[in-house]
């Protein structure tokens, strides 16, 4: 399993924003992650946060993960009373698993579109994102293909996985797979600032160099 449940040690906690169309699913995959259960009678329009400690990689995490069920349309829409809200919950979240349901191919065409809305808001195309394709185990009523899902995911330049919250397939795989990639653009930050001190570092040490020698010259 790629995340177990697990306590001990400080743990840094993980913001993450669980988005898609209606209906995909997106609550009953955080209810499998979090509980290990399907909700058989989930209120799909309440929104919800929920929080849950695991190890990854053998790390402790805090997840606090927000379940924008029920908001789908107000999300891709510029209401006004609606949009500040939503831009604070985009620019809060460090990581986003963005959720269709194999079984809905407009619900892929919303996934693309809720991916231009965490570029637009956050102002980079390179925040944390999984892509999911929910439903897995309803074959018979596929309308999407798993190439068409991995040819998003390549769009997207993130991982996919396909899933399904009834059997729970690769429920506990996306939720590691977000949280890699946030520890992964940390690290190539901490790495690039270091660079960049090395850099003004050496810059200063050259100037000072010059300018001892200018007054050793001038003596």
């Amino acid at each position: 399993m790629e995340s177990s449940r697990g306590s001990g040690g400080l743990s840094r906690e993980y913001k993450l924003v669980m988005l898609g169309e209606g209906g995909v699913g997106k609550s009953a995959i955080i209810m499998q992650f979090i509980s290990h259960r399907f909700p058989e009678d989930h209120d799909p329009t309440i929104e919800d946060a929920y929080k849950t400690q695991i190890r990854i990689d053998d790390e402790p995490a805090n997840l606090d993960i927000l379940d924008t069920a029920g908001q789908t349309h107000a999300w891709l829409t510029y209401e006004a009373e609606f949009t500040a809200m939503r831009d604070q919950y985009m620019r809060a979240g460090e990581g986003f698993i963005i959720s269709y349901s194999i079984t809905d191919r407009r619900s892929l065409q919303e996934a693309r579109q809720f991916k231009q809305l965490i570029d637009r808001v956050r102002r980079t195309a390179n925040t944390p994102v999984v892509l999911v394709g929910n439903k897995s185990d309803l074959t018979h009523l596929r309308q999407v293909s798993v190439e068409e899902g991995k040819e998003l995911a390549r769009e997207f330049q993130c991982p996919f996985f396909e899933t399904s919250a009834a059997f729970r397939y690769y429920i506990d795989e996306v939720f590691a797979a977000l949280v890699r990639q946030i520890r992964q653009r940390e690290a190539e930050s901490v790495r690039g600032s270091e660079r960049k001190t090395r850099r003004n570092h050496s810059f200063w040490s050259r100037m000072r160099s010059t300018f001892h020698k200018k007054q050793h010259s001038e003596h």
